[in-house]
């Protein structure tokens, strides 16, 4: 019906001016615009008690279409949503070990605080997804799109990360000891001050990376394109960068001490001056390392 329509043709009898027509199309579209914007700006959508009843019975909801739902609080050990929609979905805190969200997609999933250990995200959609202070020990994101992802503080230990698109996303603070980055794409992502010691970053585009105050004892980064690193007070201790390009990256203070830098790329005087190793350091010939002693 147009709004032309539901004008009264007369008031107290006599005709409706121009004026007073034009004064109620333009209060008619002021209310139709409001209740479009509580419309748009409303929060998810709740699934509702009986079909998180149902989603727990049947241990899941493979290619369901859940967009934007309220999921909190569900709890399901080894649930199935694979190739599921789940964007903006409110999933806080939820408990779902073992889970298969394999295919899914989770655009802008909220996920906070979620225990997800041992799940499996692989080639699932999930850019900017919410994961921050997730369990995620020995999940697998093998080829998941992950960029601009928040794991601030999340727990992976272990995790699967091979050949993931982890482009701009957000992880200080993060536990990722012996979690595995192979092929991984990592430009631009920020693990300050995490915590990845043995990790595996070999064969991984690392340009721009943000390793400051990270401790990376053990890891590998085996022909790793680390061009423009940040890796100030990071810990590199016993690491191998055989191959690595380290072309214009920050080396202030790091500590190489029994690093292994053989064939590593890129890699000046200039920049080396700012780090320090110790007897075990290999470096590419020619080049010298002070010692860290000062540094500790």
């Amino acid at each position: 019906m147009a709004m032309d329509d539901v004008i009264p043709e007369a008031v107290g009898g006599s005709a409706v001016t121009a004026s007073k027509r034009r004064r109620y199309r333009r209060s008619r579209l002021a209310s139709l615009m409001a209740v479009s914007l509580v419309a748009l700006l409303s929060g998810p959508t709740s699934a509702g008690e009986a079909e998180m009843k149902e989603m727990v019975k049947d241990g899941g909801c493979p290619d369901c279409s859940m967009v934007r739902e309220n999921m909190r609080g569900l709890d399901i050990d080894g649930a199935d949503f694979r190739s599921s929609t789940l964007r903006e979905a409110d999933m806080k805190s939820v408990r779902l070990p073992g889970a298969d969200f394999s295919g899914s997609a989770m655009q802008r999933t909220e996920l906070e605080r979620a225990d997800l250990s041992g799940a499996n995200f692989s080639e699932a959609s999930m850019r900017g997804v919410d994961l921050e202070k997730s369990i995620l020990t020995g999940a697998d994101f093998t080829e998941a799109d992950l960029r601009d992802a928040d794991m601030e503080q999340a727990e992976l230990q272990n995790v699967i990360f091979h050949n993931s698109d982890l482009r701009g996303a957000h992880m200080r603070r993060s536990k990722a000891e012996g979690a595995q980055f192979v092929g991984a794409k990592l430009m631009d992502t920020d693990l300050e001050r995490a915590m990845a010691e043995g990790a595996s970053f070999d064969d991984a585009r690392m340009e721009g990376v943000d390793f400051d105050r990270a401790s990376l004892r053990g890891a590998t980064f085996r022909d790793a394109d680390m061009r423009r690193a940040r890796l100030s007070s990071t810990d590199l201790t016993g690491a191998d960068l055989t191959g690595a390009r380290l072309d214009d990256a920050l080396l202030r203070r790091t500590n190489l001490s029994g690093a292994n830098l053989t064939d590593v790329r890129g890699l000046d005087e200039e920049a080396l001056a700012l780090a320090c190793g110790d007897a075990d350091t290999k470096l590419p010939r020619g080049f010298t390392i002070k010692p860290c002693g000062g540094y500790e």
